[in-house]
């Protein structure tokens, strides 16, 4: 047998082989039964409810939710701080017994009029009031540094409103006051080793001019 009929008898045998193989391979069935995805008598239209305080008493559960993107805005600020504080976790209570979305300490919490710390564990409104109320006495004692070094550098950190309010939230306006006269030469890093510099790093250029200075804020309890 010459090679151009070697060649032909070999080409043929393949297709045989294909041609075998197809007629014994399962049919593909390509049209779908929709019949078997209808959402006839299922109920579509409904509400989530919301937790009640006995949910919401699990209060160690970590609720690892990130902040959206808020920008430089002031719930920007509030949200970042939360999550840094606590991963806004309004119903955890850290190894020092700081509780809330914020960590606030039992005595900061008196003398902004909350004295139920377990009422203030488990009311989210509760603990966003007390920010707001803690955040305008620091910066009515903070407001003579506000408008002294805001815009000015220090240990490579440009100073801003936001930041100085962030670090009071950390180691309290007076630990502010030091740092900031003593242009950085005076610092304080709480038990976890996080610094003043570092808060005002962190929390730089946040429009926290909504916050009004008030030496006297406290959270108005409802009746």
């Amino acid at each position: 047998m010459n090679k151009k009929n070697s060649a032909k008898f070999l080409l043929l045998a393949i297709t045989i082989s294909a041609l075998a193989a197809f007629s014994v391979s399962p049919k593909i069935d390509t049209e779908i039964d929709m019949s078997n995805y209808s959402t006839k008598g299922l109920e579509l239209d409904y509400t989530v409810s919301i937790p009640d305080s006995t949910t919401l008493a699990f209060a160690n559960i970590k609720q690892k939710t990130f902040s959206p993107k808020l920008g430089k805005s002031f719930l920007g600020f509030k949200e970042a701080l939360g999550f840094k504080e606590s991963q806004n976790n309004y119903f955890t209570v850290n190894s020092l017994g700081y509780l809330g979305k914020y960590q606030f300490g039992r005595s900061t919490l008196a003398l902004i009029g909350i004295n139920n710390t377990t009422e203030f564990l488990n009311t989210p409104e509760l603990q966003e009031k007390a920010f707001i109320a803690l955040t305008s006495r620091n910066k009515w004692v903070l407001r003579n540094d506000i408008k002294r070094f805001v815009g000015k550098r220090i240990n490579g950190i440009t100073i801003t409103e936001s930041g100085i309010l962030a670090a009071a939230h950390l180691a309290g306006p007076g630990g502010v006051k030091k740092y900031l006269r003593s242009y950085g030469a005076t610092g304080f890093s709480d038990a976890y080793g996080t610094s003043i510099g570092s808060y005002m790093k962190r929390f730089s250029g946040y429009d926290t001019s909504v916050i009004k200075p008030n030496k006297k804020a406290k959270v108005k309890l409802q009746a």
